[in-house]
């Protein structure tokens, strides 16, 4: 590859603080969350113009739509999110779960009034581009944004990027899945002009149920889950797909729709799902971003042909980016594995719950029997790079552990426990890696986590 050599120059410092967490996702927002709850100084930054992830950025409405009677939820800030949308007016129910459907444009204000309330200092439109390292400890990021290059300097740093972007810079030994193997990638879009009435009569006259997903896509469930009731659409791109609107090979069409308001509004329409993207590589995010945008216009008019209600509609908007789920995992002082996920593990340096609930590579499990796995400290702490924790999607993990983890509570829960134990280590004075992990769960136990 080609090169060219930069000129040395100095970087301004913006800004210091004890904690600073980058990326504003579930798993970002629950670790400044958590970090400014225990009293120490959090700077919060967001690459985009609002905190909130894939909920606000992407148009995912369904926080916790895995839970049903017999769910042994997780506590802790998820669950603040979603009460306090709903508190605020931002949210609807879900019919088919035990849920919350969130108001993704409304959320932006929840994140808004959350990080103000709790002192944390917010800089959105800030992109981070590296680690400022002093030997194999972190000491702060480079940004790059309107004000120019610039420095953040932290006593410690929790990487919420999803794809373990300062990680990966600092120096930790990162995993990723094959491309051939990734998930698949999503391009959220929603409609208006749909006739509300003519469309919830026909669902509700051909309900769907989980075990439908089998029509598209190759899923294994336990069995439990087949009958419960799913807001996923398959017939009109099947008949799409049979009258030629839709290319026949193309099976990448088909999902699920969310919230219909009485305007004719259909929202987190979750239907393109496309395989062989890998989100660190910029090519195959900018042809994911164009090839969604044409898959959903075939969506929409397949919709518009043969969905019921559905005859009058366009497009609404797409979600501000390209929804993923898929990356780089750090390497970490534990590897949670799909055996704890699958039988409960127990860990002495618990930092939360989380329950039975895998949806990823083929594997769909609903956590309707009570069962549970406890969150382990170490799958936040990465190899080689002291005073660094990961949060969210990246932490250290297996395939079928990353098919529970990447869940937006699951994030939330990893969230919340790295920015309490980043903010315990800065009080006692010792690197993350360091930190006790009971003075840990004690914080964590006071902001009203389950750890056990």
């Amino acid at each position: 590859m080609q090169q060219i050599q930069e000129k040395p120059r100095a970087v301004p410092v913006l800004a210091e603080t004890d904690v600073l967490v980058v990326g504003s996702g579930p798993a970002g927002l629950a670790a400044a969350l958590g970090a400014a709850r225990e009293g120490v100084s959090t700077l919060l930054v967001e690459r985009y113009g609002c905190f909130g992830g894939v909920i606000t950025q992407v148009g995912v409405e369904s926080i916790a739509w895995y839970r049903y009677e017999g769910t042994t939820d997780v506590e802790g800030i998820g669950i603040e999110f979603e009460q306090r949308a709903k508190a605020m007016g931002a949210t609807r129910e879900r019919p088919t779960s035990q849920s919350e459907r969130l108001d993704t444009e409304l959320f932006k204000v929840v994140a808004d009034q959350l990080v103000q309330e709790a002192g944390i200092e917010p800089l959105l439109h800030c992109l981070a581009v590296d680690a400022v390292m002093d030997g194999d400890t972190i000491s702060g990021i480079i940004t790059e944004s309107k004000s120019g290059r610039q420095a953040i300097l932290a006593k410690r740093v929790i990487d919420a990027t999803g794809d373990a972007d300062i990680a990966f810079r600092a120096g930790t030994p990162c995993i990723k899945t094959p491309r051939d193997e990734m998930m698949g990638v999503t391009v959220m879009f929603s409609c208006a002009g749909v006739n509300k009435e003519r469309f919830l009569k026909y669902v509700e006259e051909h309900p769907s149920t989980y075990g439908d997903w089998r029509e598209n896509w190759q899923v294994e469930t336990t069995g439990k889950e087949d009958h419960l009731l799913s807001s996923y659409l398959q017939e009109p791109f099947e008949r799409a797909r049979q009258d030629g609107l839709i290319p026949k090979d193309l099976t990448s069409i088909g999902g699920t729709w969310g919230t219909v308001t009485d305007a004719g509004e259909v929202t987190n329409l979750n239907m393109v799902y496309m395989l062989g993207y890998d989100c660190t590589d910029v090519r195959d995010l900018t042809r994911a971003e164009m090839d969604g945008r044409h898959q959903a216009t075939m969506a929409i008019a397949a919709l518009r042909e043969y969905m019921p209600g559905f005859e009058d509609t366009k497009l609404r908007n797409f979600g501000m980016t390209l929804g993923t789920r898929d990356s780089r995992k750090v390497l970490g002082r534990y590897c949670l594995t799909g055996h704890d996920v699958r039988n409960q593990a127990r860990f002495e340096d618990s930092i939360g719950i989380f329950p039975e609930f895998l949806d990823a590579y083929g594997l769909l499990i609903l956590p309707t029997t009570g069962r549970y796995f406890q969150v382990p400290y170490g799958v936040l702490v990465p190899e080689k790079v002291q005073n660094l924790l990961v949060a969210g999607r990246c932490v250290a993990g297996d395939k079928i552990s990353h098919a529970a983890m990447r869940n937006m509570m699951g994030c939330a829960v990893t969230g919340q426990g790295a920015g309490v134990a980043a903010a315990v280590s800065v009080k006692d004075r010792v690197d993350c890696g360091a930190v006790d992990v009971k003075h840990v769960q004690r914080a964590l136990q006071r902001q009203g986590v389950r750890v056990s």
